[in-house]
This record gives C-alpha cells, structure tokens and sequence, in this order.
C-alpha cells in the first residue's frame, strides 16, 4: 500500500510560481513511476507530468517549458515546480503513483496509476 500527500497548492496571480510536493511512502519508491494530474471543474482529469523511475520526464503540451516535475528518493518526495502560471491552470492537483516503470504509452493513463492523493488546489488569478 502507497500513501500520497500532497502539499503547496495556494492562490497566486498569473505569471508567479508554486511548488507543489507528494511525500510518499513505500520502501521501492525509486522503482515507481510518479504522476501529477489535475481537473478542473466541470472536467476530466488529465495528465500534467510523469517521471519513471529516472528516465526523462514527461509532460503534457501545455505545460511543457513551464512545469518541472523531480523526486527526491532519499525524502521518498516527487515535486512539480510550477512557473509563468496561467488562469487556465487552476484545478486541483493530485500526485500518483504506480509500483511499476509505466511505459510511455501508459504514463499518461489515470487508470494506469495504481494510487492517488487527495489532491491540493491551485488557483491562478488573472
């Protein structure tokens, strides 16, 4: 079992910057394949960024060039550094994981990812 906390999320103005954290658990947690997802009212949940263990991360077209997502395996913690933030990416922000290395035709799945954390909202004003 993988326990997901998320922390970070706040309001801030268009064009700041957030850093968001999941602090897991699990004693394989260099193996898992991390995920940030997020949804917006009135949507699906949709893919944002990934990291598998340590290949180059993935991220979605609309956050590429602004959003980083890194891990720390000594503190078990996978952040998402947001900047030049957008009214349009306000949602709430939920951390995932997977215990396997998620193939690039799988990463961007929310059914692929096993657990998932309560979220943190994120609210970009303009």
């Amino acid at each position: 079992q993988v326990q997901l906390v998320e922390s970070g999320g706040g309001l801030v103005q268009a064009g700041g910057s957030l850093r968001l954290s999941c602090a897991a658990s699990g004693r394989t947690f260099s193996r898992y394949t991390m995920g940030w997802f997020r949804q917006a009212p009135g949507k699906e949940r949709e893919f944002v960024a990934a990291i598998a263990g340590t290949v180059t991360p993935y991220y979605a077209d609309s956050v590429k060039g602004r959003f980083t997502i890194s891990r720390d395996n000594a503190k078990i913690t996978v952040y998402l550094q947001m900047t030049s933030l957008k009214p349009e990416d306000t949602a709430v922000y939920y951390c995932a994981a997977d215990e396997s290395l998620l193939s690039i035709f799988a990463i961007t799945r929310t059914n692929a990812y096993d657990y998932w954390g309560q979220g943190t909202q994120v609210t970009v004003s303009s």
